[in-house]
Order: structure tokens, then sequence, then C-alpha cells
């Protein structure tokens, strides 16, 4: 197989493009929420399944180059699940969280909310850490409700001001469900810490300091992701308002608005993940004495999660 510049020699089971660089993470992570891995065959997939078991098993064609081999492992992780091995559903996969996802955002952004609305257009469980689900929701749900009847009780506002503020809610209530989802499924890592493992790929020990910083990073991400997604349709949509076509057709807003939605949640998911590399390193020094006698390595690694 050749090697060439744009496309790298494989390597089973790791990623394609460099992870220490922010741009390498984010071609990965394009990758990964690719949405046309949805529409992939059965055919295909299993294709794509037996390319990668042949190279496993040095049974490999001739003639199969290695862009290929980078395609049906992208293929292959973008729809079966790496510990049962079985096909995850569509709306629960990373490809699918963009357009499975792009309903709920643009109901959250929709002019002119209710308390009613606003409770309605929440999300759905997608999880079994039911903990975690309604712990998020309920935050998300008193933020936004409070913040919601604050404004509408705000008589000094002009009933246009009101709207473009009443348009930002969505943000610190999905923020806050966000962080508030994150500590609540993940509690149980600060109290028994995580793998860190050294150059090998061996694990040294279990880190709660490491748990702390890998909880922290994602927390971060939650809370940057949502916000173009929340900002930046709101700013948009209230400059696009105010153009007289759209003003003479009142009925293309809606699929307008949804499109700036589906275009901005596009970019900032990718955009977001990729703010720190999925395994990421940490100090020696900065970590448990008993880690830290019982490695010599000066930095290990961990990984942080999504």
């Amino acid at each position: 197989m050749a090697e060439s510049a744009a496309c790298p020699a494989f390597q089973l089971g790791r990623p394609r493009y460099d992870q220490t660089s922010f741009l390498g993470r984010l071609r990965h992570f394009i990758d990964i929420i690719d949405p046309s891995t949805l529409f992939v065959s059965e055919k295909k997939l299993k294709e794509c399944i037996k390319i990668l078991d042949d190279y496993k098993h040095g049974t490999l064609p001739p003639g199969v180059s290695a862009d290929q081999l980078w395609e049906a492992q992208k293929i292959k992780q973008a729809i079966i699940h790496p510990d049962t091995g079985e096909k995850i559903f569509m709306p629960f996969r990373m490809s699918g969280y963009v357009p499975f996802g792009t309903p709920i955002v643009i109901g959250l952004l929709l002019p002119n909310q209710t308390v009613m609305s606003t409770i309605i257009w929440q999300p759905t469980p997608t999880s079994k850490f039911l903990q975690g689900y309604v712990g998020a929701v309920t935050s998300a749900v008193s933020i936004a409700v409070g913040l919601n009847v604050l404004i509408q009780k705000a008589n000094k506002l002009s009933p246009s001001t009101r709207m473009i503020i009443q348009r930002f809610v969505p943000f610190p209530a999905v923020a806050s469900a966000n962080i508030c989802n994150v500590a609540l499924m993940r509690h149980n890592e600060l109290s028994e810490g995580i793998d860190v493992l050294d150059n090998n790929g061996t694990v040294v020990g279990s880190s709660k300091i490491a748990a702390r910083h890998a909880i922290m990073e994602t927390a971060f991400t939650r809370v940057v992701l949502p916000m173009p997604i929340f900002v930046l349709p709101p700013i948009i949509m209230s400059y696009l308002e105010r153009l007289r076509f759209l003003q003479r057709n009142r009925r293309l807003l809606l699929p307008i608005h949804s499109v700036v939605c589906l275009v901005t949640f596009g970019l900032s998911l990718p955009v977001a993940i990729s703010l720190f590399p999925q395994m990421s390193q940490i100090e020696v020094s900065r970590l448990e004495p008993e880690i830290a006698m019982a490695t010599d390595c000066s930095v290990l690694t961990y990984n942080k999660g999504l």
C-alpha cells in the first residue's frame, strides 16, 4: 500500500489525523459526526468489517488502498458499538447528533416561548442513566422558566427587546444542564479515579486528580458547545427579520431559521469537542504520590471522555 501526504499509512484502531493539534482533532471529529454514515447500507457495512478483519489477520487482498481502509474504519466506528459489537441506534450515534438534535434546537430557539413550550422542548432521555437526565432537565427547565418569568415581568423592557432577550434564555439553561449532567453521570470518578496510562499504554494506577481534570475539561466543552448554537442564531435572525423580503414573506422565517440552526449546530459541534485531546496528558508531579512512585514516566495519559 502506497503512503501519500494526503493519506497516511493505515493504523488499525488509531485516528487518521494528528491528535496533538487542534486542526487534526477537528478533522478527526468531522469524520466522526459525518451524517453520511447514517445512510450506509448493510451490505457496505459488512464489506467494511470484512476489509478490516482481513487487514487484522494479514489476509488483505492486493489493491486495497490506505484510503479505503481509513474509510472502512470510519464507517465501522460510526455504526458499531466498540464494546458490544452491535449496531448503535441512529439517534444515539455521534453522526446522528446534529440531524436528530437540530429539531430540539429549533424548538428551543422559537420566538415567543411560553412556560409550557419551554418545558416541552427539553430533550427526552437518550441514556439509561436516569439520574443524570433528571438532574440536567430539572436544572434546564428551572433556569429557563425562571428567566422567562423574570423577562415577562420586566415592565421597563419594550416588547421587541423582551423578545430578543428571551431568545438567549436557552443558552444558560442548556449550559447549566450540560454541566449538571456531566457532574451527575461521572461523580463516581471523583471518588474512584480514572485510569492513567504510561507511554506503552499500560495502566499505572487510578487517579482522582486526573478524573477532576477530565471532568472539568468535559464540562467546559459542554458549555462551549451550546454557545454558538444558542447565541448566533438569535443574532442572525434578529437581523434577517428586518429585511423587507422576509417581512413580506413571513412563512419563510421558520425554514430560514431551521437552516441557520442546522449550519450553526453542525459547525459548532466538531469545534467544541476538538478543544481538548480525547487522550489528554498530565504531568506525574501533579498526580497522587503513589502514582508518581509507580512509574518512571514524567507524563501520563488519561481518557477525558466526551
